[in-house]
């Protein structure tokens, strides 16, 4: 289901990779879930730190990204920096290499890898569709259209493949960074997160709970920043909760495709969520222009931010036909 659902976004043109469809069914409560697309699609639950709670803010710009390029610019940028890779790598089938996760497959070679590969294969800030036809794919202009481009996005004439190879691999390596945390926190063993030995007190009065979602915190907050400089998908209104964030000492990002929409917080207790969010309408939905002030004041922007702990994705209940 989360499969045919994915490819039905793809009739109003958005070339999505199906990570909201994923969670929407596969989701467990209390935990995050690491999802993986390959070989194919298979989610592990992962138990988060206890008490933490996620805040969801939305920043009331709105963009639709099936009548925009944007989304599906970040996609040809992306295939076209595996395949030109895949090219200097001399692999036989280059040609039909187009994920990085292909190319990790065939290389045999960790995401630190891979991302060299980007820094040397990949060194200019921009190339033009011609240098990208000529020099580096040797393909004509019609089999790079066809090739590569979507209908909207036969206009590009410049790509930054570099940076965009960059936040993928970079956030891939995040994600497991955030994985290993959570788990390592549910085990008793030392590790280079803990100054403290088996979870206790490092004598700062900082405990490793502590110290694990502090961790955790870093990692949303360097992955907005990526998004915002390496894939450039953010908004100034998502920047302005971001920095509101930053202030209060809460990591957040982005989430969903960007240009708009909402952020996502973390907060190690409901009572420091409430804090957070009484702090966000103060100083940002308290401002909003008149019309948006009227549309969501009403009942003290509850609908636009609110706090949320991880919930069950969708179930399959069979019926007794019997008693129907």
């Amino acid at each position: 289901l989360a499969a045919i659902s994915a490819r039905c976004e793809r009739y109003i043109g958005t070339q999505g990779g199906g990570m909201d469809q994923a969670i929407a069914y596969l989701a467990k409560a209390g935990c995050a879930q690491f999802i993986e697309f390959h070989p194919e699609l298979n989610a592990t639950p992962i138990q988060l730190p206890a008490g933490v709670c996620f805040i969801v803010a939305n920043s009331l710009a709105a963009k639709n990204k099936a009548a925009s390029s944007d989304f599906n610019e970040r996609v040809v940028e992306c295939r076209l920096a595996a395949r030109i890779i895949a090219k200097h790598m001399q692999f036989s089938n280059w040609r039909g290499m187009l994920r990085f996760v292909q190319l990790q497959e065939a290389l045999h070679c960790t995401l630190g890898e891979l991302e060299k590969l980007v820094l040397k294969w990949l060194p200019k800030d921009i190339y033009t569709r011609e240098e990208l036809c000529t020099r580096e794919l040797e393909v004509g202009a019609e089999e790079f259209e066809r090739e590569f481009l979507t209908v909207n996005t036969r206009h590009m004439t410049q790509f930054k493949l570099k940076q965009r190879a960059l936040h993928v691999i970079q956030e891939s390596l995040r994600v497991a960074k955030f994985r290993e945390i959570c788990e390592r926190q549910h085990t008793n063993k030392p590790h280079y997160i803990c100054n403290g030995v088996n979870g206790k007190s490092n004598g700062n009065g900082i405990n490793d709970v502590t110290k694990h979602f502090t961790l955790l915190s870093q990692l949303m907050r360097q992955s907005h920043q990526s998004l915002k400089e390496l894939y450039e998908c953010s908004h100034t209104d998502l920047d302005r909760l971001i920095g509101l964030s930053d202030e209060a000492g809460v990591g957040a990002r982005l989430t969903g495709a960007g240009w708009g929409g909402c952020v996502v917080a973390c907060c190690d207790s409901l009572e420091s969520s409430k804090q957070y969010i009484e702090m966000l309408k103060a100083q940002y939905f308290k401002l909003l222009p008149q019309e948006l002030l009227e549309r969501y004041g009403a009942n003290d922007f509850d609908d636009v931010v609110f706090a949320t702990f991880p919930g069950n994705g969708a179930e399959i209940f069979k019926l007794n036909c019997a008693a129907c």
